[in-house]
């Protein structure tokens, strides 16, 4: 009973998908869930209040107004009474109005008026989902906290085919545990090293090596392994990304700068590293700036940095048990990111493609491969927050596993 007593207000929005929302009250009330469902004036095109009332045993919300001895004002009553909020489906039009703070029924006067976890389950069509203003209005819910289980790409009842369809019950289920798994502190007594943003190598005092990392990504792990209850040290190089609350951070700026902080960071359980280190330095930095001389042609003569992965994963004493690296490649993506994996030593590698097109370095949004030495999953595109929030729910069950073995 993984939601036992756990009161869960489902908002039933209207689509195609809503007939899902009955398998989905049933899945919630097999694990113990109190179901209270707030069905949508759309929503009543596909399924009936009766049979939400059947399935969870309660009386379905329809309406913001109506005749009532009951003086007590819904919308807040209801929005003070649950532990979570499921919207599924999530219609483009609600996720439009919780963007912009519309409140015309009862569903989006709750949300604007609920200070409860919410949790997204979209449906629609597929050049509806790619839109650009139903982008935006994601990415506007994710910086606020709303969790997303993300549709899934397939044919939909208008015989296109794309991403749009509803995830399924059990999955929707699944992020609803998670999310309970993770508000107790499933990381709490873990220690955690993330590194992020790139490194400066400098060849003068004006000049120097460096790559397009922006460090969203790796600040955006670091939050997200704090939420879960994990003790992380930030560890990076030069950003203009804001230091992320109750993350012990750590400024660097040259890959020998960044080893030695991990090094004084250690003993740890995991690092993530996230950071996009320069391969190479100068041998001997210029202490003074290196004129032009017309005609003339400078020869850096450079040096390999040491691998912080490698170097980390490959430890006899002090090797955290958990090691994650980055793979980010121009190229056949999985296939280098696997022979990373073993060359590395590591026990994770998060590939993505960072080709000139793709536009992942300095972008909200990246697309992920998650290799293991047994397992390859590929995640949709996603924003850096939400994949950063996936991979530590990953974490997190991870050591959830090894409790029991």
């Amino acid at each position: 009973m993984t939601l036992d007593n756990k009161r869960i207000i489902l908002i039933v929005g209207g689509g195609i998908a809503a007939y899902k929302a009955l398998d989905l009250t049933r899945c919630l009330r097999d694990r113990g869930a109190i179901v209270r469902a707030i069905l949508t004036k759309a929503g009543e095109h596909f399924v009936t209040q009766l049979s939400l009332s059947v399935l969870t045993e309660n009386k379905v919300y329809t309406k913001l107004f109506e005749s009532t001895n009951d003086l007590e004002m819904k919308h807040i009553k209801l929005s003070r009474s649950a532990d979570l909020i499921i919207i599924a489906p999530a219609t483009a039009d609600l996720i439009a109005s919780m963007a912009n703070g519309l409140c015309g029924d009862l569903a989006s006067t709750l949300l604007l008026a609920t200070d409860t976890d919410v949790l997204i389950a979209p449906a629609m069509n597929f050049r509806m989902w790619e839109h650009p203003a139903t982008k935006t209005n994601l990415t506007t819910l994710i910086s606020r906290g709303v969790r997303i289980v993300w549709p899934n790409k397939g044919y939909m009842a208008c015989g296109e085919h794309g991403f749009g369809r509803m995830a399924e019950a059990i999955d929707i289920v699944k992020e609803a545990e998670n999310y309970f798994l993770n508000r107790s502190g499933s990381l709490a007594g873990r220690k955690a090293i993330v590194t992020s943003g790139p490194t400066y190598e400098h060849i003068d005092p004006v000049r120097y090596i460096t790559n397009r990392s922006s460090g969203k990504q790796g600040y955006s792990i670091a939050k997200a392994l704090v939420d879960l209850g994990s003790e992380v040290t930030l560890i990076s190089g030069p950003t203009s990304e804001p230091y992320p609350l109750g993350v012990n951070t750590v400024l660097i700026e040259s890959a020998s700068d960044m080893l030695a902080a991990c090094e004084a960071a250690l003993p740890v359980d995991i690092v993530v590293c996230a950071a996009a280190i320069s391969d190479w330095r100068v041998n001997t930095i210029s202490k003074h700036k290196i004129k032009k001389e017309v005609g003339s042609i400078k020869t850096l003569q450079l040096t390999e940095n040491a691998d912080i992965l490698q170097t980390l994963s490959q430890k006899t004493e002090d090797r955290p048990d958990l090691m994650v690296g980055f793979a980010a490649e121009t190229d056949n993506v999985v296939e280098h990111a696997m022979a990373k994996l073993i060359r590395k030593g590591c026990d994770w590698i998060l590939a993505n493609n960072v080709s000139l097109d793709d536009s992942t370095f300095g972008s909200d949004n990246n697309t992920i491969h998650l290799i293991t030495s047994d397992k390859l999953e590929n995640w949709p595109t996603m924003t850096k927050a939400e994949i950063a929030y996936r991979l530590a729910s990953k974490i997190a069950e991870y050591f959830q596993s090894r409790l029991f073995t």
